[in-house]
């Protein structure tokens, strides 16, 4: 017995369509550990303070702190968060 396009297992019964459900998973599968590793090599990029980016931002607030603008428990708590390097997750991982 022959199974023609309407007969159950031609490609009316779904069989088609989940080949090509099947097809978009695989490749959405691939391209995921592909930027999965992409990502681990090239690393998590969070903002780092530069030193120059630090210095500036001492540089400023010295300033502000020499004009009056601004008291000194003030300087003293700006400076601290200044100066307070960021959390990486490379720092947990021993990377």
């Amino acid at each position: 017995m022959m199974m023609g396009p309407n007969m159950m297992g031609g490609f009316y019964s779904g069989g088609f369509i989940w080949m090509i459900f099947v097809y978009i998973f695989i490749a959405a599968v691939i391209i995921g550990t592909i930027m999965l590793i992409i990502w681990l090599v090239k690393g998590i990029n969070y903002p780092r303070k530069s030193v120059s980016d630090l210095d500036k931002g001492l540089e400023i607030l010295n300033e502000r702190y020499a004009k009056g603008e601004i008291h000194k428990k003030e300087y003293e708590d700006i400076k601290r968060e200044i100066s307070r390097p960021l959390v990486h997750l490379k720092d947990y991982f021993g990377q």
